[in-house]
């Protein structure tokens, strides 16, 4: 398979860093990470993409690119992070594109899929992260989701970076790996967050949330063909939230659930997230 090539793209004042494979007259596909992971989570499927003809984009988002990281919790609020994408996307001069996204980066796409760009966007996968309203609901109507969801809430502490950087980012470590991330990855995430100010500038994307982003239900319906991928032992998302995402899609809908699947899907389960996203995009089941 082609290995991707790590380079960067600038998008205004920013230069972010960037995964890129695949032919330059593909179709363009982007692929948005989560917190606290990088580009890195994407590694198998741009691969595997890439080498069915996709031209495949990971960039290392706002924050966890060392060349777009600034220094104030505003810089974090929704549309600047939705205007990367859509800004990363114009850079390649991608009008269209299948979209991709995993837990940040997933409601980052159901936002651009839903309601900033829905016109740009060819086709829609995301992984754990179901859809706002979905999720905005289940947080009110199911207690264990709350708790699931409590990082949330601790986030917004003033001490939060501080918590989380001691011994070594020894919390976040043992998060990914009790997920299923085998512990050269998670240390390849870490490496990011241990950077200065990409831990603080993770945490701004929750700090942010709530004062910038739209009301869950004005991103429903979406209209795109999309995939929604959950596992059943995610650790951060229950099946109120994950079944519930059905309701506010309006196209061609595909619902995987992966047995014994934690949040962290493409390091768990690699090879079937790449078949999955390839089924997807080549518009079959």
């Amino acid at each position: 398979m082609p290995r991707a090539r790590t380079g960067t793209i600038e998008v205004g004042p920013f230069v972010f860093t960037v995964d890129r494979a695949g032919p330059r007259a593909g179709p363009p596909a982007l692929f948005l990470h989560g917190f606290p992971q990088s580009r890195h989570a994407w590694r198998a499927q741009v691969e595997a993409l890439s080498a069915a003809g996709f031209r495949c984009v990971a960039p290392d988002q706002r924050g966890y690119s060392a060349g777009a990281r600034p220094s104030e919790p505003e810089a974090y609020g929704v549309p600047n992070l939705v205007g990367d994408a859509l800004g990363l996307m114009d850079a390649i001069g991608a009008q269209q594109f299948h979209l991709i996204g995993h837990d940040w980066g997933g409601q980052l796409a159901w936002l651009i899929a839903g309601l900033y760009a829905p016109e740009r966007v060819l086709s829609l996968a995301v992984l754990s992260r179901p859809h706002p309203a979905a999720f905005a609901r289940a947080m009110r109507d199911d207690a264990a989701q709350a708790t699931r969801s409590a990082h949330h809430r601790a986030f917004q502490d003033a001490d939060a970076a501080a918590r989380l950087r001691a011994d070594g980012l020894a919390r976040l470590r043992r998060s990914l790996i009790a997920q299923g991330v085998p512990a050269r990855t998670a240390s390849a995430y870490l490496r990011i967050l241990g950077q200065p100010g990409a831990l603080e500038a993770a945490i701004a994307w929750y700090k942010m949330a709530g004062s910038t982003s739209p009301s869950p239900d004005a991103a429903a319906p979406v209209r795109q063909r999309t995939l929604y991928v959950w596992g059943d032992a995610d650790a951060t998302v229950g099946r109120m939230a994950a079944e519930g995402t059905a309701a506010h899609v309006a196209g061609p809908y595909r619902f995987e659930v992966i047995e014994g699947g934690g949040h962290f899907l493409t390091d768990q389960v690699p090879d079937r997230m790449s078949r999955l996203l390839l089924e997807h995009l080549r518009g079959s089941r």
